[in-house]
């Protein structure tokens, strides 16, 4: 039986694909006593229950609407550093020829030191503001924004001279994630997805890994299946999933996967410091690679 410490040595390409549970491992969690601790008076009048769904919480007024943004864009991507979990996979794979495919929107693949040339962000990211009816495709870095919006915020409102408008067209302005036809894709996503489509294209042949941590099915259309796809079409590819409690693959890829039903973080921990023996209650047999 082979183990997850062994497949990634082997590797002559890392192709990391990470999803929400990724980023909660490192403790940026969107319920429980988090979402508590940063928004109680939100919840107090909104009924709020954590910040998944409060992202589509229908505010009355902009007012209202970016007190309650710019609080969750700086709790998840101003107020963070470097989650743990992120550095101990940078340490394992900064040596490798990898490249990191993300559904995550709080910019902490950057943030934990991964080449920014390596990363495509396909959803967006909490630190750009973009027109709301996408009138032109220029995105905007929102941090004095924010934090103004922060500081000033007062009974879950700030004030109107705060409220973001679009440069050109003088309507609403929106944070830049994919929720809905106006997602803006401008020229450095366009670049970051060519980069990621000429890494498979260059490495299609070699020993590759597809290394799926915390990856659900709200999307899988961006991560999961193209990994079960690839690794079933190239001959040297080997799939890996780690995410408890939604750790699997098909039928198909048995004797090239590896499916760890454990803790994103411990699993990492135990990877950095070399104390991994096993891989999990579904570990299937090691043969791609």
């Amino acid at each position: 039986m082979g183990t997850l410490k062994e497949v990634l040595g082997r590797a002559e390409a890392v192709v990391i694909g990470a999803g929400a549970g990724m980023s909660a491992a490192a403790g940026l969690t969107y319920g429980g006593e988090r979402f508590q601790k940063y928004f109680s008076d939100f919840i107090r009048r909104y009924h709020m229950t954590d910040m998944y769904s409060a992202g589509f919480y229908p505010f009355a007024t902009q007012e209202e609407k970016w007190a309650y943004w710019s609080r969750h864009i700086y709790c998840n991507r101003y107020g963070q550093q470097a989650g743990k979990a992120y550095l101990e996979l940078l340490e394992l794979v900064k040596d490798k020829n990898y490249f990191v495919i993300t559904t995550n929107v709080d910019h902490q693949f950057w943030l934990a030191g991964f080449d920014p040339e390596r990363i495509f962000a396909v959803q967006g990211d909490y630190g750009l503001f973009q027109c709301a009816y996408a009138c032109h495709r220029r995105l905007y870095g929102n941090e004095a924004e924010v934090r103004a919006m922060v500081a000033h915020q007062k009974d879950c409102r700030i004030p109107v001279a705060l409220i973001p408008k679009c440069p050109v067209c003088g309507g609403n302005m929106e944070v830049n994630l994919r929720r809905d036809g106006h997602f803006v894709e401008d020229e450095s996503w366009c670049r970051a997805e060519e980069r990621y489509r000429r890494f498979l294209e260059k490495n299609s042949q070699k020993k590759v890994l597809f290394l799926e941590l915390g990856v659900g099915m709200n999307t899988p259309g961006i991560i999961k299946y193209p990994f079960w796809q690839m690794t079933g079409r190239w001959k040297n590819a080997f799939y890996v999933c780690l995410n408890q409690g939604q750790s699997w693959a098909p039928e198909e890829l048995k004797g090239r996967s590896l499916c760890v039903d454990e803790d994103i973080a411990d699993v990492l921990e135990k990877l950095a410091k070399g104390k991994i023996s096993g891989a999990g209650a579904e570990e299937q047999e090691v043969a791609a690679l």
